[in-house]
This record gives C-alpha cells, structure tokens and sequence, in this order.
C-alpha cells in the first residue's frame, strides 16, 4: 500500500499537536533585583535540565508586589524578603501554606577607597564620605537592613542629609560603583559578583545588627497547575542550585521547601 503524500503531512502535524508539553511551557518568574546575577546563572542550567523556558523579571520587591497585586502575570515570585510574600499569602494571590525560603541574604558596607574592614566602618562613624547610598528602605528590604545598622550605630539621623536612595539593592550599588557615593550598604552577593572588577573592601556587618534577610518565594494561583513552576520550585532546592546560590554569597538555604 502507497503512503501518499497528504497521509504524510497528516501524521506530520498530528506528532506536533502530540509533542510533549514540556517542549512548549514557558515560565515567567518575577526576581528581586539583588538576586538577578545568581537566577541569571540558575536559568541556562534549568532550561537544560528540564526543557522548560523560563522569562525573568527584575525589580525591587516592592515593585513586584506592587505589580503582581495588579494583576501582572508572574508564576513564581522570588522576593528579597518574607513580608510581601506573607502580604500575597493573606490576599489570596498565592498557593497557601506554599511560602518558602530560597536564600538567606548579608549585608555588606563598601568602601572603595578604604584598606581594611575596620577602616571602611571608620569612614561610615566619622563621616568621611559626601554621600552613602542604600536601597530604599520602604520598598526594598536590604535598605531597611541598612537603616537598622544605622539605628544601632547612632548614625541614622546624623547622616541622613547625605543618605541617596537607590530603587532597589542593584540601584544603590551603581551609585557607589559610579563615584556618586563613597560609601554604600549593599549586599554580600553583589560583591562577589563583581570579583577582580571592584575597588575597595568591604565590612561584614555583623548579623545581629539587623533583621534576617530571610528571601522568600511564593507560586502564584495562576501556575498552580503549571509543571514548569512546579519543576522550578524543585530545582531550587537540588544540589547544583543550591551550590550556584551558595558560592553567590547566600546562606542559610534549607535542604527542602518550608511550609509556613
């Protein structure tokens, strides 16, 4: 029996309308900016692992929040912090009891024209600086970690005419990065980023001067059902995930997802 042409073409679409979905579900995932280099590392190694596409968003958590309340079309939310995720949680917007942590974030304050740790928190006591930059602290969470290590040093009304705000974490290192400050409260990951491409030193700040930097995620009602969110989640927590994370600058990553 000949096989004619047309029968061929039929069979030709039918095998695409049967293809596996995975070829075809895409994900879109809003990030918080001080998380954007390290999902920038996670992406390629997901994509291949799994097949799936995945779009990344970057911005303020703040920002997020703001737009994913608005009805932005986000699967996944990972913020810098485990508030406006909370705050989604209680509106309904997410899977409930889902929330989970993905990275423990550390504040660092760089001085690119100190020598040492101590003489970078020198500069910041004694005032030795036109400008300090730090997030927003309203709307990005690594700004009111600064603000807290403000408070507890005595600085944060004495300085607060030479405080510049940036949008978020990433913002407030451009501004130190650029000149336009000399000093700058940003986080541990960014430092590493940079590598050999960063002048100055950097001074840990010790923990117990601000509130954990617990950053969380959610998935979004909307992907509940959305294997290419669900096999992200996953992967978050494989061993080379949390590697990439860790050698990010990042802590306290969990050995599975937390439910709270």
């Amino acid at each position: 029996m000949k096989v004619t042409v047309k029968v061929l073409l039929s069979l030709f679409l039918l095998g695409l309308l049967s293809w596996p979905a995975v070829a075809m579900e895409k994900l879109q995932v809003a990030v918080a900016s001080n998380f954007s280099s390290t999902m920038q590392r996670l992406i390629p190694s997901f994509e291949q692992q799994s097949g799936y596409r995945v779009t990344a968003s970057y911005a303020s958590s703040g920002k997020l929040f703001a737009q994913i309340t608005h009805g932005a079309p986000f699967d996944i939310f990972l913020s810098a912090d485990g508030e406006r995720p909370h705050r989604l949680e209680q509106l309904g917007l997410v899977v409930a009891n889902q929330r989970f942590t993905y990275a423990t974030g550390t504040l660092v304050l760089w001085a690119p024209e100190a020598r040492s740790p101590e003489e970078a928190l020198q500069q910041l006591q004694q005032g030795r600086f036109s400008f300090l930059s730090i997030a927003n602290p309203k709307i990005a969470p690594y700004g009111a970690a600064a603000m807290q290590v403000l408070a507890k040093l005595g600085l944060d009304q004495r300085f607060i005419k030479r405080t510049v705000r940036g949008e978020n974490i990433a913002q407030a290192y451009q501004f130190v990065y650029s000149g336009n400050a000399q000093l700058g409260f940003v986080a541990k990951s960014q430092w590493i980023d940079a590598g050999d491409n960063i002048n100055g030193v950097v001074w840990a700040v010790p923990t117990h001067m601000y509130s954990p930097i617990d950053q969380q995620g959610v998935l979004l009602k909307r992907a509940e059902q959305n294997p290419a969110a669900l096999a992200f989640i996953d992967y978050l927590y494989s061993d080379g995930a949390k590697q990439i994370i860790a050698a990010s600058g990042y802590g306290g990553l969990t050995q599975t997802i937390t439910v709270e």
